[in-house]
This record gives structure tokens, C-alpha cells and sequence, in this order.
């Protein structure tokens, strides 16, 4: 049961709001003075106050509620204050409700709107706690993360990044090929090494090769090497990346862009280890762990007939896929910190800036206009108009229509399973959310 403390020195005004919010389940504290207000609050756990603005005889300034307010504020930040007075000022309301006050409400109160404005404000803080605790938590088990596995100084903050290095951490020690899928720019090199640098040979060379920016002539040289003479230009003979990456893990980027005939001999090799060069008839044995990555739909590649099936499963025995940068909200003010110059702070308006841009170049456009801001920012601070992002549009309001079952859903997901946080994007106080979900069959969280 949610407590609200009533500050007011007269008795008659604590009772009626007593009485009022008891009908209501919500428990009551009433002190008679800011100083036992300011006390009960150090001792008492409290969701909500109530407070007057006048407690000495013939005042009606208000200075005496905004001292109190002003207390109330410092030891206690996030706690919702609502003002009853008696004697209403614009200009002090305006001021206070700035400062932060949840609301102003004049004597004699309106019982429905002082219930409907509480109950409002009891379940924002409801999921505001429900908030800060679920990132606590998240904040613990990142932290655990980073002392067990190396991280290769991974910046993330987001559970949709952690779950994704979780994962690549618990297969790490495993010998079977990882597939990294995601979009371009998105981080998908950080996860292979981050699955390199925690598995059995972690002391063995990490070696890379973009399949994408390689003629198709020119990938099977690269993979394989070639004998002198082989091609064209060959005036002596090579070695390619698998040999290179013999005891160690050899990560293929773009793995999608590999032309049919490099695709037999990978598979080739992923069964057998072995493989032969360009242009040679000698066998030569390897033993390299395999990291593919790739931005390409396989599935859609193989039914056009450019991707082999066996391949592709040979490769995703274990699928790692990174979301794009714009389904990571929380990892975007970290990495920008990442990038910024240590003498350029990051502005409240580029914060605000960065988090309501799409990203569709991801981590990569995220570096780049962090690094040009910093270059160009004549400021001390790097403000939204340095970031040079273009113009978003304002969010749409939020809908007045009647959720069916699966906007219902949908918002239960976006709010992570916090009841008070969906029913706020639907415009639904908790209990009508509650009884959709019951007339839905949906079990809450």
C-alpha cells in the first residue's frame, strides 16, 4: 500500500485528505510543521507528500511553502510534491511547478482530480522505481560480465548489447563456427574478438579478411594463397589467411560476398581442416577457429542459389545477431562519450539530439559525427547544432483509439513487463490496463 504524507497545520484538512484517500487504499502520515514534515521523512518510507504553503497565523505569502519545498527537494529529489493553498499565486505556482512540483492545487480541493492527479503520480513512480531497479540490475550483471571475460573494452549499456556478449562469451570456449549477423556499421567485429579473446586460442593470431572488398577473382587467393604463377601477377607464391590463422581464429567479414567456388573450398576446410593453394596439388592441414560475420540475408541468398545450404548451416552452428544501433538506445550516450575529445563534454541539447536520431549508419555514423563535432564545435561543449544531424519529426502523440491484444502486448514488451510504464504509453490509468488484460487473457508479467 502506497503512504502520502499531508504537511498542514490545520487538523481539519489532514483529516478530510485521511478520510479521503483511506476509501482509496492509500495509507496516510500527517505532520502539523515543515520541521515534523522534514522528520518523518528521514524516518518514514513515503511515495508522495502533500504540503502546504502557509503555516503561520494571518501568512499568506507562501514563502514558508517554498522553503519547504525547496528542503523537500535537496534530500529528496525524486519524491512527487503536490501544493495546496488556500491563497493561490500565479507567479509562485508557475515557479514551484518548474522547480519540479508534481502540482498546485487550490483550496478546497476537487476530491476526483486530487485522486485522479495522485494515483497518476503514484504509478510514474511506481515505474520510475521499478526503472531504477531493473538497471541496477543491469548495471550488476554488466559489471560481472566485464570481471569474468575479457571484453576488448566493449562500450555497452543496453540489455539487447549485453545479452548478445553474454552469449558470445558462453560460446567462446567452444570449438564450432560463430556467425555474426547484423547491419553494416553495427559492431559485429567487436563481438569476434570478443569471442577470440575468450576462447581457447586466444594466444593464437586473429586474423581478418573482408570478403566484400576483394574482387570474387582475388577471395581464393586471399583464403587459401597461392603457388607462383597460379594467375595472373602471381610472381611468387603466397600465404593465405587460413595458414596465417593456423592455432589461432580467422574472422570473415562479409561472408555473403564469397563467389560459389570459394564457398565449396571453405566448407572443405571447415570439415577436414585441410586445403590446398592456388595453382598446388599439395594438401596442407590447419586448425582455425572460424568466425564469419555478415549483413546479408543467407537464407534469401541461398534460395536465389548464390549461398550453399550445407555452408551456410556449417557456418551458423551458432548464430550471434547484433541489433542495430537504433534498437540499443542505452548503448548511444555511452559510445558517444567513447568518441567525443576529452576536452569537448557532450551538451544537454546533443544528448537529446543523439538519442532521438535513427542511426541507420550505426556505431560507424555514430563515430564519425561524434569525431566531427569535436573537430568543428567552437564551443566548450559539443551542442546539437554541431552534430550537423538532420531534422527528425516531433513523435507522434499517442493514441487515443482502444489497444487490442496486441498493442497491449507491444507495450507490455516496450516497457519491459512494468505495468504503470504501458499503461502510460497506451493513456490508460494501471487498473484499466489490468482489466483489458484480463478481458484479453493476457497474464501480467
Amino acid at each position: 500500500m502506497p503512504t502520502l504524507l499531508i504537511i498542514d497545520d490545520n487538523p481539519a484538512v489532514a483529516t478530510a485528505l485521511e478520510v479521503l484517500f483511506s476509501l482509496h487504499d492509500i495509507a496516510t502520515l500527517h505532520a502539523e510543521s515543515p520541521g515534523a514534515g522534514l522528520a518523518l521523512l528521514q524516518s518514514e518510507s513515503v511515495d508522495l507528500v502533500i504540503q502546504d504553503m502557509n503555516f503561520s497565523a494571518d501568512t499568506t505569502s507562501g514563502d514558508e511553502g517554498e522553503a519547504l519545498f525547496a528542503d523537500i527537494r535537496a534530500r529528496h529529489p525524486d519524491l512527487p510534491v503536490i501544493l495546496l493553498t488556500a491563497w493561490t499565486h500565479l507567479s509562485s505556482a508557475v515557479g514551484l511547478i518548474k522547480a519540479g512540483a508534481a502540482d498546485y492545487l487550490a483550496k478546497p480541493w476537487d476530491d476526483d482530480k486530487l485522486l485522479v492527479t495522485v494515483n497518476n503520480l503514484l504509478e510514474l513512480a511506481e515505474a520510475r522505481s521499478e526503472l531504477d531497479r531493473r538497471r541496477t540490475r543491469e548495471r550488476a550483471r554488466q559489471q560481472q560480465l566485464a570481471q569474468q571475460y575479457d571484453l576488448r573494452d566493449a562500450v555497452f549499456a543496453d540489455p539487447a548489447s549485453e545479452r548478445v556478449i553474454a552469449l558470445a562469451c558462453q560460446v567462446a570456449r567452444s570449438e564450432l563456427p560463430v556467425l555474426i549477423t547484423g547491419p553494416n556499421g553495427s559492431g559485429k567485429e567487436k563481438i569476434a574478438e570478443i569471442v577470440q579473446a575468450n576462447s581457447s586460442v586466444r594466444h593464437g593470431a586473429f586474423v581478418t579478411l573482408n570478403c566484400g572488398a576483394l574482387p570474387s577473382e582475388l577471395i581464393e587467393a586471399e583464403l587459401f594463397g597461392a603457388d607462383a604463377g597460379a594467375y595472373t601477377g602471381a610472381n611468387k607464391a603466397r600465404e593465405g589467411k587460413f595458414e596465417a590463422a593456423d592455432g589461432g581464429t580467422l574472422f570473415l567479414d562479409e561472408i555473403g560476398n564469397l563467389p560459389l567456388a570459394g564457398q565449396m573450398k571453405l566448407l572443405r576446410v571447415l570439415e577436414t581442416g585441410r586445403f590446398e593453394r592456388l595453382g598446388s596439388n599439395r594438401e596442407r592441414q590447419v586448425k582455425v577457429r572460424v568466425i564469419s560475420a555478415t549483413n546479408a540475408d543467407l537464407p534469401a541468398l541461398i534460395r536465389e542459389g548464390s549461398f550453399r545450404e550445407d555452408l551456410y548451416y556449417r557456418l551458423n552452428a551458432i548464430e550471434l545477431a547484433l541489433p542495430p544501433l537504433a534498437e540499443r538506445p542505452g548503448d548511444i550516450l555511452p559510445l558517444a562519450e567513447r568518441f567525443r575529445p576529452q576536452d569537448k563534454p557532450i551538451g544537454e541539447s546533443a544528448r537529446t539530439a543523439l538519442q532521438r536520431h535513427p542511426w541507420p549508419g550505426n556505431v560507424r555514423e555514430l563515430r564519425n559525427v561524434i569525431q566531427r563535432a569535436g573537430l568543428l564545435a567552437v564551443g566548450e561543449r559539443i551542442e546539437a547544432g554541431d552534430l550537423n544531424l538532420p531534422k527528425t519529426t516531433a513523435p507522434k502523440p499517442a493514441s487515443t483509439q482502444e489497444p487490442d491484444r496486441a498493442g497491449i502486448e507491444s507495450a507490455l514488451a516496450r516497457a519491459g513487463g512494468v505495468i504503470a510504464q504501458a499503461a502510460a504509453e497506451l493513456g490508460l490509468s494501471r487498473q484499466a490496463l489490468y482489466r483489458r488484460m484480463d478481458r484479453f487473457g493476457i497474464k501480467p508479467p
